[in-house]
């Protein structure tokens, strides 16, 4: 950037590269709406008035505002690459994430938070990284990686790494392990990202006084008004599964908006594409009420300015030009997306500046012995423990039920809503096999399998039987990860994940279509749930209440420890 130059355009003394003409300016730092005519040069905004330029473009009284952010996303939600996911959310708006690869951090370390970086690098969407913090999540399953301390300073050296990723481990934090202190202190004054859902009174002063200064995770506005008045950002979260908008918007006031944004969490292709990204999240905000300004700021400035993102989040002098265009202030129809300047988007339709993005290598992620896959569950005395299952919830019943036993052997029992369930260890070859007993997936024969299993995602399996069982897992395995339904001897339906297990390289919809499909075959077999490899997903995460299983086993979550299948 030649400063002399952006001086004598700012001051018309040369042309400008764009010219925005007759614009009704959504101005995020004035909190108004007013005329104006804006000058771009040099992927830059450089002023308002009348100023010569290359390009001018009549907008004739069209809306612009700042490229909305995502305060808080996981990109591996979407199963698809960065460049796909950029190519779903820019038409609608986005034009920066701040994002938090733990998910493939946790399958492939450091090595997994450089591909995100490699993978989002030269796209027309910001992609800004929070260093994962809990990589593994918890000592009660094998994660295919760890990051210490160490790992997380290195990672600070690129641009891009702006901060600490959620501290999911907030007793780490209250009792002070060291290696907890160590990331912490890391971070040095870097933003610290929050997840503690439901932590209050001391425990929750003693957690934000250690540097953590935003949360993702309120449900109720009496959490919400607790973590603001104790300095918080309030990141509030409208995603696939978790949405809180609704719940939380009327604790948004002009005097605290500020210290609030907006963000996903996670949103699935089938979500992207129907409902939207961040463009969704402001829509409902307006119809629920809010001023459209302080919608769009909560989506651009405020976690600008929270994330230190210099020159991003506003439409002004010296900003960088990531312009909306919205032909209205209702629906947040986005007309145009410019990025940098340069207009990447147009009716709903993506400009990529870059035809073809070259392939990131990434190495194999499933590593499973066939010979291992023992699906053999020995009976006990009296009840076992089962995890009872709740529709649309990940939270868990720990359940006590006799279950059905055949030649001392605890086996499936599909009229019974009993089935037996495995987490196969995918990372090191360890063999490990967790093995359990759930309720109230429905399933009448075959079984689901999936390589996405929160948060150490090894691969979990429901079936009718074990044959069918050890025919999913293999499948999985084959395709270097994924998500499958069988029956038969058949596979019913896949989507193929290879990247890491967890992303797919193929375009969002065709995920989408795989996806949906998976889901039609699984109620082809009689499971219930509107989406059961989804929540099968979650049943492998020993952070979550109330009964969890890994693959070290069965994990009683109140009490943070391995339980046995039978006894006490």
């Amino acid at each position: 950037m030649n400063l002399e130059t952006l001086i004598a355009v700012g001051r018309g003394e040369e042309p400008a590269d764009l010219l925005l003409k007759n614009a009704q300016l959504v101005n995020v730092l004035s909190s108004e709406i007013h005329p104006a005519d804006i000058a771009v040069w040099n992927g830059r905004v450089v002023g308002f008035g009348d100023y010569q330029a290359r390009q001018v473009v009549d907008l004739k009284g069209r809306y612009v505002c700042p490229g909305f952010i995502d305060a808080h996303v996981h990109l591996e939600s979407s199963m698809v690459q960065p460049a796909e996911f950029a190519r779903a959310v820019v038409p609608r708006g986005t034009t920066a994430v701040v994002c938090d690869p733990h998910e493939i951090a946790n399958v492939l370390g450091a090595g997994g938070v450089r591909y995100i970086l490699d993978a989002s690098e030269g796209l027309p969407l910001g992609v800004y990284v929070m260093a994962p913090s809990c990589v593994p999540a918890t000592h009660l399953e094998t994660s295919g990686a760890e990051l210490t301390a160490e790992d997380i300073k290195k990672l600070w050296t690129h641009a891009r790494v702006i901060g600490l990723a959620e501290m999911m481990n907030f007793p780490g934090v209250l009792f002070r392990a060291p290696d907890v202190m160590a990331k912490l202190q890391s971070a040095a004054n870097r933003p610290i990202d929050g997840h503690a859902p439901g932590l209050s009174g001391l425990d929750l002063n003693a957690y934000v006084a250690a540097g953590v200064r935003s949360d993702h995770e309120c449900t109720t506005l009496e959490e919400a008004q607790e973590k603001l008045r104790r300095g918080m950002h309030l990141l509030i979260r409208e995603g696939t599964t978790a949405r809180n908008l609704h719940a939380l918007l009327p604790l948004v006031t002009p005097a605290n908006a500020r210290s609030c944004s907006l963000c996903t969490d996670d949103r699935h292709p089938d979500t992207l594409l129907k409902e939207g990204h961040m463009d969704d999240l402001v829509r409902k905000a307006i119809a629920q009420g809010l001023d459209p300004v302080t919608a769009i700021q909560m989506a651009s400035r405020n976690t600008a300015e929270f994330f230190r993102l210099a020159n991003r989040g506003a439409v002004a002098p010296g900003y960088r030009a990531d312009l909306l265009v919205l032909d209205d202030l209702e629906t947040v129809a986005v007309n145009r997306v410019y990025a940098d300047g340069k207009r990447v988007a147009e009716g709903g339709r993506f400009l990529p500046l870059r035809a073809d993005l070259p392939p990131v290598p990434i190495q194999p992620s499933v590593h499973v012995d066939p010979a291992a896959l023992d699906f053999a569950l020995p009976s006990g005395n009296g009840e076992a423990r089962v995890i009872g299952l709740i529709p649309e919830q990940i939270v868990t019943e720990h359940l006590r039920l006799t279950p059905t036993t055949k030649n001392g052997h605890a086996v499936s029992d599909p009229a019974r809503d009993i089935l037996k369930m495995a987490v196969v260890e995918r990372h090191r070859g360890t063999g490990n096999v967790g093995l359990g007993l759930v309720r109230g997936l429905g399933l009448k024969r075959g079984a689901i399998a999936s390589s996405v299993a929160h948060d150490s995602h090894n691969i979990v399996v429901i079936g009718a039987d074990d044959e069918a069982m050890r025919h999913a897992v293999m499948t999985v395995s084959q395709m270097g990860g994924g998500q499958v339904v069988v029956a038969g001897g058949e596979v019913l339906a896949a989507c193929p994940l290879p990247i890491a297990g967890l992303m797919s390289d193929r375009p969002l919809e065709e995920v989408r279509d795989q996806v949906e499909a998976l889901t039609r075959a699984s109620h082809a077999l009689g499971c219930t749930l509107p989406d059961p490899l989804m929540t099968m997903s979650f049943l492998a995460l020993p952070v979550i209440p109330a009964l969890k299983l890994t693959d070290k086993g069965l994990v009683d979550v109140e009490k943070f420890d391995f339980v046995p299948l039978f006894g006490a």
